[in-house]
């Protein structure tokens, strides 16, 4: 790697660990401002608006470093964390933004702030056909907030005493099939500052598979689900778009499982996130290589090292050229020759050491 990149050694872990440690607020976000607007520069065009899906998770953390606190930690109660907050293009698998939060924070904490960050960062040409986001997010704050920039959404609603009721009294229902119905109905919460619109999904409880959704003791032997939204679709319509949102979970594992996001703490929270968002930046470059590549499916990080990057190689020489000796075995070393062929258009502008001569 030395030889093909030119470079005369790499930083050593220590290095990168120190230059993350000396970052303040202020240095993290200039640091990472050209890297992300490099990447939308290069993000597709979606020709119906990309779905913003909002989320958080948990990050464990073991010892006492800044912002780790106890909170919210559905799998270790008690337990220190951290508590990110992340942003996901559906239709791209991109990651808009990220914030790093302590670990007392509720999910929705901050999150007005951090769309405006997020919708900053977006080019003008790239349009959001609807955000989703689940009940964490239940909050009239940022419904006020999506609706005064003329944002299409739909948030699962938290089931409080008075939505309960309000679902109990729904008599118009129109069935799907025999298991589904939907109904809606119009209701202006408390501290609300409109009526706004509810959708009603109702599932019938069955012996052979359990039901989603909440039961309520006003109407025995169903569940429910409720969204509220601004969209004028029918309530099918609504629950289909948002159950596509569930992909956004695969994205939070990849990052986990194989990014070890949530692996990588240092003492200083600042320091942190700037580990958090690089490790953020690695996801969007890992699909950039795939769009750039002309893979046909999307392919998670570990299953791209494996069938892609993992590869047994010798540098040797040829006269006075360096040749990089490929194993044949790499997956069939055949179908990424138009995958070297892309790198090396790029010519001079990756390194001298890697001349635009794809026969080479």
């Amino acid at each position: 790697l030395h030889a093909l990149l030119g470079i005369s050694r790499f930083p050593i872990d220590d290095t990168v660990r120190n230059l993350f440690k000396r970052f303040g607020q202020g240095q993290c976000q200039r640091f990472f401002t050209g890297l992300w607007n490099w990447q939308f520069e290069r993000l597709p065009e979606c020709p119906l608006g990309y779905s913003l899906d909002l989320d958080s998770t948990v990050f464990e953390r073991y010892g006492h470093q800044q912002g780790a606190l106890r909170g919210p930690n559905p799998r270790k109660h008690g337990r220190p964390s951290h508590h990110p907050l992340m942003a996901v293009l559906a239709e791209a698998h991109f990651l808009l933004h990220g914030w790093l939060r302590s670990g007392n924070c509720g999910t929705s904490r901050g999150v007005v702030e951090f769309l405006k960050e997020a919708l900053a960062l977006l080019p003008e040409k790239h349009a959001l056909r609807v955000v989703r986001a689940d009940a964490g997010f239940f909050d009239q704050q940022l419904l006020g907030f999506l609706e005064q920039r003329g944002l299409p959404y739909i948030v699962v609603a938290r089931l409080t005493l008075w939505l309960k009721r309000e679902a109990a009294r729904v008599t118009a229902w129109r069935a799907l099939d025999e298991h589904y119905a939907v109904g809606e109905f119009s209701l202006q919460l408390f501290g609300w500052d409109r009526p706004r619109r509810f959708v009603v999904i109702r599932e019938q409880l069955r012996a052979e598979r359990p039901s989603l959704g909440r039961k309520l003791l006003e109407v025995p032997g169903y569940t429910f689900r409720l969204f509220v939204t601004n969209l004028m679709l029918t309530p099918e319509e609504i629950w289909r778009d948002y159950n596509r949102r569930s992909d956004m979970e695969n994205r939070i594992a990849e990052l986990k499982h194989d990014l070890a996001a949530d692996d990588f703490c240092l003492q200083e929270f600042f320091a942190t996130e700037a580990a958090f968002r690089s490790i953020l930046l690695l996801f969007n470059l890992l699909g950039e290589f795939q769009r750039a590549a002309g893979l046909a499916t999307y392919r998670q990080p570990a299953t791209l090292r494996t069938q892609v990057f993992l590869c047994g190689a010798l540098l040797g020489r040829a006269g006075h050229h360096l040749v990089l000796h490929l194993s044949s075995s790499w997956g069939g070393l055949q179908r990424r020759i138009p995958l070297l062929e892309n790198v090396l258009a790029y010519g001079t502008s990756t390194s001298p050491k890697l001349p635009p001569q794809p026969a080479t």
